[in-house]
């Protein structure tokens, strides 16, 4: 008989699942257009089933532990079906752009079954010049930004070719009853005092490292509390989010950004965010906001995951605050403010903090654990998400159809009505708008005016350009 296999939820995937609340829904996602014609909903279930093996935590589901005394654990599904998670569903053919982003924020309004596997994949049809969608989500707990790049690289190919994944039969391991789940409990209650324990004699034989190690963990601590203290400002952005979701999708050209970031010696996520920051001030005045000398605060999630866990499941990521100066009118000088403010962060220990801080939450009761992580995405901590994630710049494939578009989908915390997530893929960033519908019904302003302030910066690289030619 197969051995269960049991892995336990890190503080940082517990968290999400701790803040799915009302109309938090914590799955991330994305939509792929791909070229035509499109498979049949039978050839692309087995596509999918194939690519499982590479993926083992798409047949896993989360149990809790008995009495509330550890982390959930990931479990195979002894009920798995593949023809559950994946779906078929078609436009009104010839199915248009706005018809594909309607059906995106439906599939996305609604959250996963907590006693299955925590995900989704949406073949669509119908769409015009005989291409077709998948709308895929995934729970944040279970994986990260980059790491849902890194399952591109499995589920699909890198070239036209299909590639045959070797596979037997799969035959799920049996889920341990309460004895084995306790038993499992303490010893990863164990293990993490076993390795404090460690630690902390090894400091007590180099009391000098150890004082210059506290020194460093009080600074990066106190650096990762600065969010808090200083507080992000008021904003519409802001408020309880109800279950309903609106998507709007923006894709631009890299080469721009690569010309701005040429002309002026800041980077690609410079851009991004200088764009982003401009985009929010004109929607925000809009609305008859203040936005003069204001700078909203937005969480920047910096992956921290290896080579080693390409393609592995759960969260490798730490967070940190950026401001983005919504009330700059000029181009260059916002390019500026962001350009320098990034700098700062690099050189900040505020990354540093919020690893010292995971490290401690994972050692916290389930309890405690769950209060704590609203901290984390508290709105006094930030106003809103963005997140960049770099993909692959060569066409991706699957069943030898390409993948011509990708939009990513972030998601909706307890007390934020905007999430922007942002791939590069293959000559193209796109930008993924994810809003409450209710509470931000005219998301494409939004959308408008981040082609517009895009814009604005090239223009102003070609005039750079010119003048230092």
């Amino acid at each position: 008989m197969a051995q269960a296999h049991l892995d336990r939820l890190t503080s940082i995937d517990a968290g999400f699942l701790h803040q799915e609340d009302g109309g938090a829904h914590m799955h991330i996602g994305g939509l792929g257009v791909f070229a035509g014609p499109p498979p049949t909903g039978e050839e692309f279930r087995e596509h999918i089933a194939s690519r499982l093996p590479l993926v083992p935590r798409y047949r896993q589901k989360l149990v809790e532990m008995p009495f509330g005394t550890g982390r959930p654990m990931w479990v195979e599904d002894p009920d798995f079906s593949v023809g559950y998670h994946v779906r078929h569903t078609a436009l009104p053919s010839p199915g248009s752009h706005q018809q594909l982003l309607t059906l995106t924020s439906r599939v996305l309004s609604q959250r996963l079954d907590r006693t299955k596997p925590l995900w989704e994949m949406w073949l669509v049809e119908g769409l015009a010049d005989g291409r077709f969608a998948i709308v895929a989500k995934t729970h944040h707990a279970m994986i990260d930004g980059v790491g849902g790049i890194d399952l591109l690289t499995a589920l699909f190919d890198l070239s036209p070719e299909p590639t045959k994944v070797e596979q037997g039969p799969w035959t799920p391991a049996p889920t341990p009853g309460t004895v084995g789940l306790l038993a499992h409990g303490v010893r990863g209650a164990v293990r993490n005092l076993v390795q404090l324990g460690t630690r902390g004699a090894s400091l007590a034989v180099h009391p000098k490292q150890a004082v210059s190690e506290a020194a460093d963990v009080l600074q990066a601590l106190g650096a990762a509390a600065a969010p808090l203290v200083s507080g992000a400002p008021p904003s519409m952005l802001n408020r309880k989010p109800g279950p309903h979701r609106r998507v709007e999708v923006v894709r631009t050209d890299l080469a721009d950004y690569k010309a701005v970031k040429a002309a002026f010696g800041a980077t690609v996520n410079d851009v991004v965010l200088t764009a982003v920051s401009g985009a929010l001030g004109r929607y925000l005045a809009g609305h008859g906001e203040e936005v003069d000398g204001v700078r909203l605060k937005a969480c920047v999630p910096v992956s921290v995951r290896t080579s080693e866990k390409e393609g592995a499941a759960g969260n490798e990521i730490t967070i940190m605050t950026a401001p983005l100066p919504v009330g700059i009118t000029d181009p260059v000088a916002r390019l500026s403010l962001v350009r320098a403010s990034m700098e700062h962060l690099k050189t900040s220990k505020q990354a540093q903090g919020a690893k010292v801080m995971t490290s401690i939450e994972n050692a916290l009761p389930p309890a405690v654990l769950a209060r704590a992580s609203r901290l984390g995405f508290s709105s006094r901590m930030y106003n809103l998400l963005v997140t960049n994630v770099p993909g692959p710049q060569v066409p991706i494939y699957m069943l030898g159809r390409e993948l011509e578009e990708l939009a990513p989908l972030a998601f909706l915390a307890p007390e934020h009505t905007l999430a922007i997530a942002i791939v590069s893929y293959n000559g193209a960033v796109t930008y993924g708008l994810l809003g409450d519908a209710d509470r931000l019904p005219d998301l494409g302003e939004l959308a408008l005016h981040l082609r517009a302030c895009l814009a604005e910066l090239v223009a102003a690289a070609s005039d750079e350009a010119r003048t230092t030619a």
